[in-house]
C-alpha cells in the first residue's frame, strides 16, 4: 500500500457503515415527519397570511424551499466553478 492508503484507511467499522442501519435512521426521519404532518391537524393556528392557514403550508414550504436551494446551487456551481488547473497555471 503507498503511504496515501495507509494514511487514511480506517479497519474499524462505524454503526452508519451498514446499510440497514441508514435504512433505520432514514426510515425513523420519514415517520417523524409525517407524525408532525399529520399533528398540525390539532392545532390552532393564529396566522398573519392567508396561506399559512392551509394544511401542510410550512411542509410544502420548506420542501419546495429545498428543492429551490439545491437548484440554485446547481446554477451557482456551473457560474463559478473553475478549471481543474485553475490554480497550477502559473507554474
Amino acid at each position: 500500500m503507498s503511504e496515501h492508503e495507509t494514511k487514511f484507511h480506517d479497519p474499524r467499522k462505524y454503526w452508519l457503515d451498514d446499510s440497514k442501519n441508514v435504512k433505520k435512521v432514514i426510515g425513523f426521519v420519514v415517520v417523524a415527519c409525517m407524525v408532525l404532518f399529520a399533528a398540525e391537524a390539532f392545532y390552532h393556528k393564529h396566522p398573519y397570511f392567508a396561506a399559512e392557514s392551509l394544511f401542510g403550508f410550512y411542509a410544502i414550504y420548506g420542501f419546495v424551499i429545498c428543492v429551490g436551494l439545491v437548484l440554485v446551487t446547481k446554477l451557482m456551481r456551473v457560474i463559478l466553478m473553475r478549471d481543474e488547473e485553475y490554480y497550477d497555471k502559473n507554474e
